[in-house]
């Protein structure tokens, strides 16, 4: 039987469910006296983001993504995604089964949390717990016009303060994501700011370089320098820049065929000791299941095949970096 490494029963932890949700908040169970950091020049554990399967059912998304060779799924808990919110408790009980199945770890999810009042997120975050996933993304933060930046930013590191102390309870490890626009965390300066309140342990940043690049230019280095600390898990995708419809603008492109350097990138995370739960994005024409349609105009063996060069690109591309 596969142990943790203090040697706790994996097997036995996963086989929590569902119905065991009602006793999670009097357990105090931490999830993180359980986990360490891997080693920086370990391989990376890779999930493939489950959005861009959304044409499959559970059976499907798991048996490719097994067959593809990734580690995991970072799964879609959102409006529209794998699993809805609301759903939680009935449905994510069913794809963690799934994917175990075919032998992939439940880890990572995506979900639209902001807040750790609202009903509906704590029991999305309970059910994640109970089932063994460890890590998610927090939904999306705002600047509204009628608030200067400073006041925004305080009202957001309340609420992210306050998913830490839940998260910590739950043994769950929060990410917010850095995203190119006017977004909350676009600059990368006010990520910090926003995580001050937090221990950066159980609620960090979900770091993006395809963003960060396209923010920073080549300045990205100092933005990830800043952020290093804050970071529990990364996604991966690749850029360049282009004209589209007369506009200049970030084009998506297979890993390795746009404008991150990933080689800087993956030595700078080995050099911080960062090996943290990975997802793959695929944001580029793949028929529409770039952006999570459920229903293609490819071949879903297209697809399959473009998801596993960019997978194995990230994989290689991380063990030479040295």
């Amino acid at each position: 039987m596969k142990k943790d490494k203090k040697g706790i029963s994996r097997r036995n932890f996963t086989q929590l469910s569902a119905a065991a949700l009602g006793s999670i908040p009097l357990m105090g169970f931490d999830k993180s006296l359980l986990n360490t950091r891997p080693n920086p020049n370990d391989d990376i554990k890779v999930n493939l983001f489950s959005k861009h399967l959304q044409f499959l059912d559970y059976n499907e998304m798991s048996e490719a993504a097994a067959d593809m060779g990734f580690d995991g799924l970072d799964l879609t808990v959102r409006p529209k995604g794998h699993v809805l919110p609301e759903r939680a408790a009935e449905d994510l009980p069913k794809v963690i089964s799934t994917m175990k199945k075919f032998g992939l770890l439940p880890t990572m999810m995506t979900t639209n949390i902001t807040e750790a009042n609202d009903p509906q997120s704590r029991q999305v975050l309970e059910t994640a717990s109970a089932l063994g996933l460890t890590h998610y993304r927090t939904g999306w933060l705002t600047y509204p016009e009628e608030k200067t930046i400073q006041q925004t930013i305080e009202v957001h590191a309340q609420k992210l303060a306050a998913l830490e102390v839940l998260n910590k309870k739950l043994g769950l490890y929060g990410g917010y994501q850095n995203h190119a626009g006017n977004h909350v965390g676009a600059p990368i300066w006010d990520i910090p700011q926003i995580l001050k309140n937090t221990s950066s342990l159980h609620m960090g940043c979900q770091y993006d370089i395809r963003h960060a690049v396209v923010e920073g230019g080549s300045s990205w280095q100092l933005g990830l320098r800043l952020v290093h600390s804050y970071i529990s898990s990364i996604d991966i995708k690749d850029f360049k820049w282009g004209q589209k419809d007369g506009k200049w603008q970030p084009i998506n492109v297979p890993l390795g065929e746009g404008m991150v350097d990933f080689d800087s990138y993956f030595k700078l995370l080995k050099k911080y000791k960062i090996n943290v739960p990975v997802s793959l994005h695929l944001e580029y024409d793949l028929g529409g299941a770039e952006h999570g349609g459920s229903k293609i105009t490819i071949d879903k063996k297209e697809v399959f095949a473009q998801m596993k060069k960019d997978l194995t690109f990230l994989k290689n591309a991380w063990q030479q970096a040295e």
